[in-house]
């Protein structure tokens, strides 16, 4: 009796783990478009040129195949995605897609959905053209790009007053991260500078939210790299928008004289306002080849190769008067009282008088060159840092002059300048260093795939660098890491950003690339 119990318990138990196992394997299988309802299926690619093109981003780095892309056409549609992903036993995950220029598979999903937001750029609630220009205020649709949103403004002599440097971007991109430039340290980032919000969260619920509406996923979303809704509309601030700029850059060569004149400009901001510049950025000029030099006039580019040569490394501010009609008359003495007491080196100022438009679209002709040049679609192992002003001088030394400047491998654009943490608004997802002055440090590279894990070695050295040194840096467009990193990112604002997770998207659904809770 004993062992007949001891063998039917035994069969009891393998007819048990066999149930377990195929409901397991039944659960596991991919999701069926089939399974779809017939509005979703039309609109539903899988066609091998428009996968592919889904499958990489800007930074050619990583590389994840999607099921199918989604092309909407009215918001409506994404709700309608979502929702059926969610009614799913096993869920499939969505990833919003604007102009694809993250750097590491952040707009990507392996396996789920992406949806193309340019497709909805002809709507934007009742009205047919994605833009909608008001006194003080923009509408913009989530897929429209920033550059055209200028000229919608410009056209009513209106602009935003937050840019990023780049501006074919699209306006939901740049919100999910932050949206930083020069204009930072003066108006906050973009996200600083939205009013109202529409959002399709990971429910599939499509809300209307602002500080006053529905304020928990209006500062989840913003800053939130996509994890808690996909952004539909914004109300975006606007000013007057002025006519010329002068575009001036100051080469220094010493760090401490750069980081303290561009911590001198940004603070003249609310104190001195008729003479506060309106951008203020800085960027390295290396003793490595090749050396841009197409900013200066050419008579004076030896004089600058010799200072480089010297140096090793100039630090060059790069800062910008706007103007129009009224203040043009005195737009050069206002440069002239700016200047006073700036440590750059004598006769090293070198000035530019463009449009507007012409400063703010400025990266755009650098595209035009590169992509003639075949040097566009190819992998950017960028590195994007956010670092705690009072250890800019250890980081100056033991990064850009012990590992950028010591290695032969081509730095390429090298991008550094302070900015304010009273400009952000700490409710919002996103996270900067827990000082009051904090430098954006961009380290902006394009090379081969023959030479493409020298810089990812490089990103990796400059990291363990700061860790082992502690500085407390904070990653701007993150790069896929693991749990504890992105808990370590997020620091104090870790529980509140797991708890929104939980509330507007709790099948995990959204923004599988950035690799937070996936």
């Amino acid at each position: 009796m004993s062992r007949y119990f001891q063998l039917s318990k035994a069969l009891v138990i393998l007819l048990c783990l066999n149930i377990v196992v195929h409901t397991k394997q039944a659960q596991l299988q991919p999701w069926s478009p089939l399974d779809a309802p017939k509005e979703i299926l039309q609109m539903l690619s899988r066609d091998p040129v428009t996968i592919s093109l889904a499958s990489t981003d800007f930074g050619h780095i990583i590389h994840q195949n999607p099921f199918a892309i989604f092309a909407p056409s009215s918001i409506n549609d994404i709700s309608k995605l979502i929702k059926f992903s969610n009614s799913l036993p096993i869920p499939f995950t969505i990833a919003a897609r604007g102009q694809g220029h993250s750097v590491n598979g952040q707009s990507m999903t392996n396996d789920g959905i992406v949806v193309n937001m340019t497709e909805l750029n002809n709507e934007l609630r009742n009205n047919g053209n994605g833009i909608v220009v008001f006194d003080k205020y923009v509408d913009v649709g989530g897929g429209q790009r920033w550059i055209d949103v200028l000229h919608a403004s410009l056209e009513k002599g209106l602009t935003p007053l937050s840019w990023t440097d780049y501006l074919y971007l699209s306006v939901g991109g740049t919100l999910s991260n932050a949206g930083i430039s020069g204009q930072t340290f003066r108006f906050g980032p973009q996200i600083s500078n939205v009013h109202e919000l529409d959002v399709v969260t990971g429910k599939g619920d499509l809300v209307t939210c602002s500080t006053e509406k529905n304020s928990e996923l209006f500062y989840a979303v913003l800053g939130g790299l996509g994890q808690f809704g996909i952004i539909t509309r914004a109300r975006i601030a606007l000013g007057p928008a002025p006519k010329r700029v002068k575009w001036l850059r100051l080469l220094y060569n010493d760090f401490s004289a750069f980081s303290g004149d561009q911590e001198h400009l940004i603070s003249l901001n609310g104190i001195d306002e008729t003479n506060a510049p309106n951008y203020v950025e800085g960027f390295l000029l290396l003793n490595q080849p090749p050396l841009d030099l197409s900013f200066f006039p050419e008579i004076d580019q030896p004089r600058i190769t010799s200072l480089v040569t010297q140096y090793g490394i100039i630090y060059i501010v790069e800062l910008a008067k706007y103007y129009d009609e009224n203040s043009q008359d005195h737009v050069d003495q206002e440069i002239e009282i700016l200047l006073q007491g700036l440590k750059f080196v004598p006769t090293f100022k070198f000035e530019k008088d463009v449009s507007y438009e012409e400063f703010l679209d400025r990266v755009h002709t650098d595209e035009l060159t590169l992509r003639a040049q075949g040097l566009w679609n190819i992998p950017h192992p960028w590195l994007d840092l956010f670092v705690p002003g009072s250890r800019m001088s250890e980081f100056n030394e033991g990064v850009l002059k012990g590992i950028i400047l010591k290695q032969n491998i081509t730095a390429g654009l090298v991008i550094v300048y302070p900015m304010n943490r009273t400009k952000w608004d700490d409710k919002m997802s996103a996270v900067t260093p827990n000082e009051e002055i904090f430098y954006v440090v961009d380290f902006l590279r394009a090379t081969g795939f023959d030479n493409l894990e020298a810089y990812k070695s490089q990103n990796q050295q400059i990291l363990q660098f700061c860790k082992d040194v502690g500085i407390e840096i904070k990653h701007y467009l993150p790069l896929n890491r693991t749990h504890e990193e992105w808990v370590e990112q997020y620091g104090l604002k870790w529980n509140a950003f797991e708890k929104r997770k939980n509330q507007f998207d709790p099948n995990k659904i959204l923004s599988p690339g950035q690799g937070i809770f996936n």
